[in-house]
């Protein structure tokens, strides 16, 4: 059995987006992930939208109601970057819910997977950087609300610091954020999590790869969390537009098998999310985002 693949028809549904919000990977990605036989009847799950309730664990009411009442300001919607719609809000629930399930099966099989997610940026009282509610974060709350888990670790990869998350969990003794990002790129103001590793413009496979583990090793071994939320965003590239280090699709490959072996090996469980990738072509946006699923696929073998 291939490893469970969360996925809603909302995250290829027609948006109104403006330039530059990669919309074309989802549908790509689904697709190729259909092609190569671990998007099957058997392994997708279709997750629920997220409840209202469920947002307010991790983001301000008022916050929350302006997104899904389509009351939003101009102001608001332009720190997103994406125009207020009904299909938005849908999609935003759809992601939250997405991951939620995620974790939910990564505690029961080991490894899961949600095929959109990531959306770090978002912090409690506002959306920003295409993320309009941070689905990590939520997810955490409604684990810890159900009492499925308590201690969790945020493991973000992503080429951009995790900032939302950052403030959200800052002071929380239960959920551990740890940001690996390029230092020269957005977000400009960092928000300081438990742990920032910010890396040089540059830095290629080897040396970032050498950092992560010695990181990876570590946290792990101190933290022994009930869960590790993993954002794999393949921004790292070296042909990301707004990425600005310089992984390969090798070392994106290596990445994700590393983080989850790595969890396999502690017999912890790991929820997987999509996070950021930024190409004009979506399938070469699919392939590399790919390369997540292909791992936790054969991780997953090893385990059942």
């Amino acid at each position: 059995m291939a490893v469970p693949i969360v996925h809603h028809p909302a995250y290829t549904m027609p948006l109104p987006h403006r330039r530059g919000f990669p919309m074309g990977k989802y549908e790509a990605l689904i697709q190729l992930l259909r092609h190569q036989g671990l998007a099957t009847a058997q392994t997708l799950h279709e997750p629920d939208l997220a409840a209202r309730w469920w947002l307010g664990l991790a983001h301000d009411g008022d916050y929350v109601d302006a997104i899904l009442d389509q009351s939003a300001d101009d102001g608001v919607m332009r720190r997103i970057g994406l125009p207020l719609s009904a299909q938005l809000a849908v999609r935003s629930q759809a992601a939250v819910g997405g991951t939620v399930l995620a974790a939910r099966l990564a505690l029961q099989r080991g490894i899961a997977c949600n095929s959109a997610g990531g959306s770090h940026h978002a912090a409690s009282g506002h959306g920003a950087g295409y993320c309009v509610f941070n689905d990590v974060a939520v997810a955490a709350r409604v684990l810890q609300s159900m009492g499925l888990a308590m201690n969790m670790l945020v493991i973000d990869l992503d080429v951009h610091q995790g900032d939302g998350t950052a403030e959200i969990f800052r002071g929380d003794g239960a959920v551990y954020t740890f940001s690996m990002h390029c230092a020269d790129n957005f977000p400009v103001r960092k928000q300081p999590g438990d742990r920032d590793v910010g890396l040089p413009v540059g830095l290629g496979d080897e040396e970032y790869l050498e950092i992560l583990g010695g990181h990876l090793s570590e946290l792990l071994s101190e933290l022994r969390p009930d869960l590790v939320f993993y954002n794999a965003g393949v921004d790292p590239h070296h042909d990301d537009r707004l990425g600005k280090l310089s992984l390969s699709d090798d070392g994106l490959a290596r990445r994700e098998d590393m983080v989850i072996r790595a969890c396999v090996d502690r017999a912890i469980p790991i929820a997987c999310v999509l996070g950021g990738g930024y190409d004009h072509d979506a399938g070469l946006l699919a392939q590399r985002h790919g390369l997540l699923y292909a791992a936790a696929d054969h991780c997953y073998r090893d385990l059942t």
